[in-house]
Order: structure tokens, then sequence, then C-alpha cells
């Protein structure tokens, strides 16, 4: 009974797992009933254990890509920390260079004022080329303004102080440039203010240092003229005399000759 019992077991786990056992399992011997539950069961234990091992294969993957994802997320957390911190870095860089740009700006505009301050003070100081009756000369700048001044005075008609200034000029810019118009033009203004006898003195002294001057003879001219206001003709006579002898061709010669005329 018990042999019995276990082929009708095996006949049913048969049937269960898809079999074809049919109702002639009478007819199987028990070795060949064993034989087969035997078969039947290594073969249900090797899908389970496939099942099993393949289950643990879906695991290990499974875990495998889940730390790798972990791995993945904490990167692309760091980097994006980091992305935040170069965003940080370079808009503060981008203030750096505009805070220094500025700078660099302000610096230059301080650059150029003291620049142009310095160009302003040299041109103020530094010597420049003039014409000084058609000679061409190098003088200083207050020179330069202190003989303007006084011939301005002399074209003004204050005569007075065209002589102030002229007689400074002389004592203080010794040698320059000026002296031998300084001196012509003093006599003029000394004649302007009737003070004939000074100006017979400058105009002589204009004459003896400077006798190739172009206006030479107009100093002679008016020598001539400051001796006659003095009245003395023939100091007069003669000068106008010594202004034909030595400049014929000068037009104050011609007005000279016409002059002697009117000198008696």
């Amino acid at each position: 009974m018990h042999r019995l019992a276990q082929v009708s077991r095996a006949a049913v786990l048969a049937l269960s797992l898809g079999g074809t056992v049919g109702a002639a399992h009478a007819i199987f011997s028990d070795d060949e009933a064993r034989k087969a539950i035997v078969d039947l069961r290594n073969r249900v234990t090797a899908v389970e254990d496939a099942g099993k091992a393949r289950s643990a294969e879906l695991a290990a993957a499974n875990a495998q890509l889940l730390e790798q994802l972990t791995a993945l997320r904490r990167s692309m957390l760091d980097l994006n920390n980091q992305l935040e911190a170069m965003r940080g870095e370079l808009a503060k860089l981008r203030g750096n260079d505009e805070q220094m740009m500025r700078d660099v700006a302000e610096m230059q505009a301080r650059q150029k004022d003291v620049s142009q301050s310095l160009d302003d003070r040299l041109r103020k100081i530094e010597p420049v080329k003039v014409s000084i009756d058609g000679r061409e000369a190098i003088v200083e700048q207050d020179e330069k303004r202190a003989y303007e001044e006084a011939i301005a005075a002399i074209r003004g008609g204050d005569f007075d102080k065209s002589v102030a200034l002229l007689t400074t000029f002389q004592r203080r810019f010794i040698g320059s440039a000026y002296t031998d118009s300084a001196r012509f033009w003093l006599g003029n203004a000394l004649y302007g203010k009737r003070d004939y006898k000074e100006a017979i003195t400058a105009f002589r002294a204009f004459v003896a240092g400077a006798a190739e001057h172009p206006r030479a003879p107009e100093a002679l001219l008016a020598l001539a003229n400051s001796q006659a206001e003095m009245k003395d003709p023939r100091g007069a006579r003669r000068t106008i005399e010594e202004l034909m002898k030595t400049y014929p061709d000068s037009e104050a010669a011609q007005a000279g000759k016409e002059r002697l005329a009117s000198i008696k």
C-alpha cells in the first residue's frame, strides 16, 4: 500500500507539472516511477536554482546600478556646487575688472590733467621764437611780455608809461634780443613826451650800438628832428647829411633831404 501511494503521488505530481502520464500509470514499475519522480524533481530544482541565480544576478545588477546612480547624483551635486562657486568667482572677477577699469580710467584722467597742467606751466616759462624787426630770435616769455607791454603803451599814446617800462626793461633784460629795438622805441617815446634832450641821447645810443639795424636810418632822422626841436639847426643838418651819406638809398634819407629845406 505504501508503494502504491508513492506511485499515485508521483503520478499526480507529474500531471500537475504538465506531464503526460495517463491512466496507464499503473503499468510503470516502482523503479521507473521513482526514477521519473527523481528526474522531475531534479528538473524542478534546476529550474528553481536557475531562477534563484537569475534573481541574484538581477539583484546584484540592480544594487550596482543603484550604487552607480547614487555616485552619479553625488558627482552631479559636486559639479553643480563647483559651477555655482565658479559663477561666484566669475561675478567677483567681473566686479574686480569693472573696478579696475574705473580705477584705470580715473588714473588716466588724473595723468592727463597733470600732463596738461605741466604743459601749461612749461609753455608759460619755456623760451619762444619771435620776429624782431625782421629778425628771428629766441626770448623768454616774461621778456616778451614786458617788451610788448611797453610797445602797447607807445601805441596807446601813453609815452610816460612807455618810457618807464622801456627803461626798466633795459635794466632787467641786459643783452636781450630786444635791446636795440627797446633803445629805438625809447627814443620815440621820449620824443613823444617832448623830452628831446633824452631822445637825442637814446637815438645816438641806438645808432652807435646798431648801425646795421634796419631802423638805424629812421633813428638818425628822428635824431635830427629832436635836434631841430632843441633849436640846434646846425646839428640837425649834420645828422641829416650823415643819414644821406651812410644810408643813401633809404626812405629816411629821402625824407631827410626834404627836411633840410625846413631847417633854418
